[in-house]
């Protein structure tokens, strides 16, 4: 489902605008410290949407301000996500783990909602524009330490595949009016394969420095290899080992240090296909069996027991609640 929401200070009267810019800032599902020496007739604006699980958003200020996620707020609330900003105009510096970096316009930067982090952004002749993204970090096939080493760290916007998810925030913040509802699993598939290229292709080329071992460079590719072909129901530790010419055993020692064992993370891969695709509302009139064997599952029976353990509900019972969500977006989209 897509669900648009805009938030203006300008709805406000002048005077309470900076309070109530601070107050939306504390509400948000990463909740966040706003202060600026530019109160007065504070002018910001902010467009988000919601494309299944992902959000995406559009942002412009006319003053300078400072953003901060603190460990107090890390304590009262953190959903482990994964945030993105590319800025268009003006300028922001990020501190974090002690040390500062900048970013100007068309270069991307990653932050952790579990770090604290300081974001000092700066106008351009009294203007900041910029884009950005925020997903799950368990929606991403990073290794375990691959966010650690992307945090703070200044990407490139105008090559790549940072370049390539430039353009689709840009264009989807752009153009919001032309996807429904039932196009939210969509984009939020186009998000989430997007950053996880743009990720392990930063993650590969840190691999291929002389003091990095080549261990990282392959387990991102056997990553990659399992989302490319997680609806195969053959899939199995012991293809993916022939896949990449290596053992079985030597597989599952590259796992050792992840979070997840390799048949554990194709499992949890395999479910979010699922999820999302149960979220599809084109895919509505597909039997659940049928979706469950399109990601991969041959027992519907097993299927459900995980999806369940995993989310909380049945998938019959979850594909209701989307379908309700949705409805509800399409409803206040009419109003």
């Amino acid at each position: 489902m897509v669900i648009e929401a805009v938030s203006r200070s300008e709805d406000v009267p002048a005077p309470d605008r900076f309070e109530h810019w601070r107050e939306l800032a504390l509400r948000k599902h990463v909740p966040l410290e706003v202060d600026s020496d530019q109160r007065g007739d504070f002018r910001a604006s902010r467009r988000l949407l919601q494309a299944g699980g992902a959000l995406m958003w559009s942002m412009t200020v006319q003053q300078g301000h400072v953003l901060r996620r603190t460990p107090r707020l890390i304590q009262m609330r953190d959903p482990e996500w994964v945030y993105l900003a590319i800025p268009l105009r003006g300028t922001m510096t990020v501190q974090h783990d002690g040390l500062a970096a900048s970013f100007g316009p068309h270069s991307l930067c990653v932050l952790d909602s579990s770090r604290p982090v300081e974001v000092r952004v700066a106008d351009d002749r009294g203007r900041h524009v910029g884009v950005g993204l925020e997903l799950p970090k368990r929606s991403l096939p990073l290794p375990k330490d691959g966010l650690n080493r992307l945090t703070g760290r200044q990407l490139s916007a105008r090559e790549g595949f940072g370049a390539l998810l430039s353009r689709f925030l840009t264009g989807v913040a752009g153009n919001s009016a032309s996807y429904g509802p039932s196009d939210g699993p969509r984009l939020e598939t186009v998000a989430t394969d997007l950053v996880s290229a743009l990720f392990a292709q930063v993650l590969e080329r840190d691999a291929a420095l002389p003091q990095e071992s080549r261990r990282r460079t392959l387990l991102l590719r056997i990553r990659a290899f399992i989302q490319h072909h997680l609806r195969d129901p053959q899939l199995t530790p012991r293809e993916i080992a022939a896949a990449h010419h290596i053992s079985v055993s030597y597989l599952h020692r590259l796992f050792m240090d992840e979070s997840a064992t390799v048949a554990a993370f194709l499992h949890q891969r395999r479910l979010e296909l699922a999820r999302r695709e149960l979220s599809d509302s084109a895919l509505r009139g597909t039997p659940i069996h049928v979706i469950a064997a399109r990601c991969g599952f041959s027992h519907a029976a097993i299927f459900s027991r995980a999806f369940r353990a995993a989310y909380g509900m049945t998938p019959r019972d979850y594909r209701q609640w989307a379908a309700q969500r949705e409805r509800g977006a399409q409803g206040r989209s009419r109003r």
